[in-house]
């Protein structure tokens, strides 16, 4: 008996193997196929992803796995899987090769030219000109007296979780301290999302939020906002990108590059969506400080599938400290923990002691001060004299770089956001305003 039971399973396993194997084999004929179709797009100067062709494609395979009998969200993450590798392969085959043109790029570029002897006016980065809290210096050296120099706990220090729990209004066993916002959100993504998975942005946004989506495996999903909408996102192409697979939607709000602050209503409308669907909604709040009209926080929704990301960075001015922090439910602080013990332990002491005496600091002249610059800002482009159409600008920003000003390509923020750029206002205005004389200059040849 046991043995006729022995012989049917390794004839099952064999018909396993073989329709591995076939499975492999359609695979690669599908990989061929979209070599062929990444030549032609590169022929065409096309663009490499489409979502209407992949929400098509996905229609059909959804409806054949359900004919069949799969689970649909086995059959997006399969499907996943293969666009992202598509995608990998077609850009592949673009000829032109250009490099990657963001923020940091062009950052990169300014710092080599400085280490040359040039005057670089940095437009490009959003990294405060000021000090932090002068009480902050004054920790340091107390922290070094007092032998603060050890490893601590992987959600840091009790202190500054405490302050800020009472400061949100959470529960300390919701907060961890994170080495910067980026690794916050990075590491939050890593403990909610996996292979497959799909996460949706809000462009223009941070390239941050695709780069660690990306690194995970999972795929990004863009809902495009415009300037003609007022950087206004549209719920209905929200809820038109969301499948089973959809794990994660990201806010950034203020948003980085555009400084907008979406109301209310469209935050909740969000949520709701988000809790009819159980998608988590992660909430970068890094620039909460610089809301000039009243702020919510993803918190005061009480959501709890949500995770709000915040640091000392531009707040503080303190972003070589590298001290950032997450709240959400225990649940996802622990999972998050988990993954910064294997990465990095703990933040190291003296920046948490640091940043706690930052959180006891007034730094309100900091927005007073930033506020006054935009309106510098706003009010400068307003008068140039120039207009800004059929202008090559990726020609323009190598041409500001030659005359000593770095900003930020657009394209960073978005593909097609290439016709734009982005201005940081982290800078005296005196700088500011020779740096906007010479895009003045630039642009009007």
């Amino acid at each position: 008996m046991n043995s006729d039971k022995e012989l049917k399973l390794e004839k099952l396993r064999d018909e396993m193997r073989l329709i591995t194997g076939e499975i492999i084999k359609l695979v690669q004929k599908r990989m061929l196929i979209a070599s062929q179709i990444g030549n032609i797009k590169n022929n065409l100067m096309m663009h490499i992803e489409d979502i209407s062709v992949e929400q098509e494609i996905g229609k059909y395979v959804y409806d054949l796995g359900v004919q069949i009998g799969l689970n649909r969200q086995f059959v997006g993450r399969l499907l996943n899987l293969l666009f992202l590798e598509s995608i990998k392969i077609q850009s592949s085959k673009n000829s032109r090769k250009d490099e990657k043109l963001d923020h940091m790029t062009i950052f990169l570029k300014a710092k080599q030219l400085e280490s040359k002897g040039r005057k670089i006016i940095h437009l490009e980065v959003g990294e405060p000109d000021y000090m932090p809290p002068p009480n902050v210096k004054n920790e340091l050296n107390k922290t070094f007296e007092k032998k603060r120099i050890h490893y601590t706990e992987t959600k840091g220090i009790p202190l500054l979780r405490k302050s800020i729990a009472e400061k949100k209004s959470v529960k300390e066993d919701r907060v961890i301290i994170t080495p910067g916002a980026r690794f916050a959100i990075f590491s939050a993504m890593a403990s909610i999302l996996s292979m497959g998975d799909e996460l949706i942005i809000f462009e223009p946004a941070w390239p941050a939020y695709r780069d660690c989506a990306n690194f995970i495996g999972t795929k990004v999903k863009a809902v495009k906002t415009k300037v003609e909408q007022k950087w206004d996102p549209d719920i209905s192409q929200l809820e038109e990108l969301t499948t089973a697979n959809t794990k994660m939607i990201v806010l950034n709000y203020p948003n980085n590059p555009t400084g907008k602050i979406v109301h209310d209503k469209k935050i909740e409308d969000i949520i709701n969506l988000a809790r009819k669907k159980n998608i988590f909604v992660l909430s970068d709040e890094v620039y909460s400080l610089y809301s000039y009209i009243p702020y919510k926080s993803i918190l005061n929704f009480e959501y709890d599938k949500s995770v709000m990301i915040s640091s000392f960075s531009k707040s503080h001015a303190m972003t070589g400290f590298r001290v950032g922090y997450a709240i959400s439910s225990k649940n996802i602080i622990d999972k998050i923990s988990k993954i910064q013990s294997i990465a990095i332990t703990s933040v190291a002491e003296p920046m948490q002691f640091a940043a706690l005496s930052a959180l006891r600091s007034n730094v309100s002249k900091n927005v007073t001060l930033m506020k006054r610059r935009l309106d510098f800002i706003n009010k400068k482009l307003k008068n140039l004299p120039c207009q800004f159409n059929n202008i090559d600008v990726t020609k323009t920003i190598y041409n500001l770089l030659n005359e000593g000003v770095a900003v930020a390509p657009g394209i960073g923020f978005g593909n097609e956001y290439f016709n734009y750029i982005r201005i940081s206002a982290c800078q005296p205005i005196k700088l500011l305003n020779d740096g906007l004389e010479i895009l003045k200059k630039v642009t009007k040849r």
